[in-house]
């Protein structure tokens, strides 16, 4: 197997509703956390695990991202005549960082229909998935954590996270046989399972590495919930026929396509930055007091 990271998919054609009124006119990728576009985050989190391509699956309206990681040359050139080499260096650093390749997804239909409309892009090469509203705080980057699964194995890798009882109905599900290093065997997959239902506590979260052939599956999967084509059950296919692992990543993961989950991972990458901290504390001991 060839690095299974040299590219990776974000799927990024959602329309953002839990966030209106400002995902009218603002893709919810690029929403900030603190100041740095939570796709930018994502997008930093692969390339520093090696990815040199990234597949960003667009929809209508979202032309902004590619934007955001195009040259912004009035921008940089007001920068430099005022002597902002800083920020110059920083806007430039976001252009460069990657190549960025943008593909339309026409009609909303799912995630694994998502990552279906990146197959031209992706041709016969393993590939990582980073959802791009899930954040996963890590020293070793999360995609890369799975990737070296991946290439240890020769099996598809997705990663787990254990959730409450009463929330494995908003997630996909995992049940397998623990390995020795942690990991699961997945043996089961399913998605969104009535509340009561679930065959585990492990909800499968944004990211993934996956060979060239789950686009075959894709291919011939059904609507499943929600009548969309789930990558749930191509991932399904793939653990039937003993080829997936669930990887229990290191790090601390931010739902930031939901409204407290977004609020909580600002307040949470703002307490890392030291020109914030400090005040930031101050304001939190104030309020809670």
């Amino acid at each position: 197997m060839k690095h299974p990271l040299r590219k990776v998919v974000i799927p990024a054609a959602g329309l953002g509703t839990r966030f209106l009124p400002v995902t009218k006119a603002v893709p919810k990728e690029l929403l900030p956390i603190v100041d740095t576009p939570t796709l930018q985050l994502i997008v930093e989190e692969a390339v520093k695990a090696g990815a040199a391509q990234v597949v960003v699956v667009n929809g209508r309206g979202k032309s902004a991202i590619e934007d955001h990681f195009d040259r912004s040359y009035e921008l940089e050139d007001t920068l430099a005549r005022k002597n902002k080499t800083e920020l110059f260096q920083q806007v430039r650093a976001i252009s460069d960082m990657v190549r960025l390749v943008s593909v339309r997804q026409k009609e909303p239909m799912g995630l694994g229909h998502a990552v279906l409309a990146a197959k031209p892009a992706i041709g016969d090469d393993w590939f990582g998935v980073l959802l791009g509203d899930d954040l996963i705080d890590s020293e070793e980057p999360a995609i890369g954590q799975l990737a070296r699964v991946a290439l240890k194995t020769g099996k598809a890798a997705v990663a787990l996270m254990p959730v409450a009882d009463d929330q494995t109905h908003l997630y996909g599900v995992a049940a397998g046989k623990a390995q020795p290093d942690g990991n699961l065997l997945v043996e089961r997959m399913v998605e969104k399972p009535p509340r009561g239902s679930a065959p585990s506590n492990l909800a499968v979260v944004g990211r993934y590495v996956l060979p060239p052939d789950i686009f075959a599956i894709l291919e011939q999967v059904k609507p499943g919930a929600g009548g969309e084509i789930q990558l749930t059950d191509a991932l399904a296919v793939l653990a039937q026929q003993g080829r997936l692992v669930g990887v229990r990543f290191n790090g601390v993961r931010h739902d930031a396509g939901d409204r407290l989950g977004y609020v909580i991972a600002n307040v949470a990458y703002a307490l890392k930055r030291p020109d914030l901290r400090e005040g930031l504390l101050a304001y939190l001991r104030k309020v809670v007091s």
